[in-house]
């Protein structure tokens, strides 16, 4: 085992160059996967001490303590409920869109889509604090809608540009051979353009449910005291529990866009990604 981990060996086994590709891989893997797996063994010990790295000891003692926070629950359950209804309501109103702007060329179009991006060309906490004067005036601070269009705000972008690209790669003449056997334009669009266009809708909605599940500063700044979502509760976590809770609470924050990445990973790749951001 020591002559396993001796440097010596790997650096005469695999060469002066490789060995020091080797070891700038192994720092980085440390650098970016480090602070997770830190997350990881903290959330299953029961008793650590700081500065020691491996707890003391291990088990599920700050899952109970969690999961009994009542508090904190309720966050877990508002995150997945704003999630769930931001995909909802942003598909009812951009996928309409998205088609529209992927299929009929007209004056002003690519302005329209540009305008989706300014929303991510400024700091947020302006944009915030702007849609927040206004929210005040009309009564929507502080309630589920004025927290809905903060999280609509968010993913507006990506549910615009993705689902528009994979409208307008979508074979026109399997479209037009759909009309001519005698479909209707509903059932063509159901049968034929949906079914095309599924991996740029599934990659934007994945993205548009873990944006929603990620957003705090909009969230903090329009739901409180009524709509405390696990982002924002984590600020509390951080300031009032013990950081074994914090890190129990931080995994349950990433272990559901962990699994929708894997279940979704054969859509995700640089190629729906690159084709959505090349609409022109």
């Amino acid at each position: 085992m020591m002559s396993f981990l001796n440097p010596k060996r790997w650096f005469y086994t695999l060469g002066k160059k490789r060995f020091f590709e080797f070891l700038f891989l192994v720092l980085f893997l440390l650098f970016f996967y480090g602070p997770l797996l830190y997350t990881f063994l903290l959330a299953f010990a029961n008793k650590y001490e700081f500065p020691n790295i491996i707890p003391a000891e291990f088990g599920f003692k700050w899952w109970g303590y969690v999961l009994s926070q009542p508090t904190l629950v309720r966050s877990i359950g508002l995150s997945f409920l704003f999630a769930f209804a931001t995909i909802f309501v942003s598909m009812i109103i951009c996928l309409p869109a998205a088609y529209v702007l992927a299929r009929f060329n007209f004056p002003g179009r690519k302005a329209v889509m540009f305008s989706f991006l300014l929303g991510n060309a400024f700091p947020k906490i302006g944009i915030y604090t702007s849609m927040a004067i206004v929210f005040y005036r009309i009564n929507l601070m502080g309630t589920f809608t004025g927290v809905l269009l903060i999280h609509l705000i968010e993913c507006m972008m990506m549910m615009i540009w993705l689902p528009a690209s994979a409208f307008k790669n979508v074979p026109v003449q399997q479209e037009e051979a759909a009309r001519d056997a005698g479909a209707g334009p509903l059932r063509t669009f159901w049968y034929i353009t949906l079914p095309n266009a599924w991996p740029g809708i599934a990659v934007a909605a994945l993205f548009a449910f873990i944006g929603s599940l990620g957003e705090n500063t909009g969230t903090l700044l329009v739901g409180l005291p009524y709509y405390r979502t696990m982002p924002v509760e984590m600020y509390g976590v951080i300031l009032d529990y013990p950081s074994t809770a914090g890190a129990v609470f931080s995994l349950i924050l990433i272990a559901p866009n962990l699994l929708l990445l894997l279940l979704f990973r054969k859509y995700v790749g640089g190629e729906t990604l690159a084709r959505g951001y090349k609409m022109g």
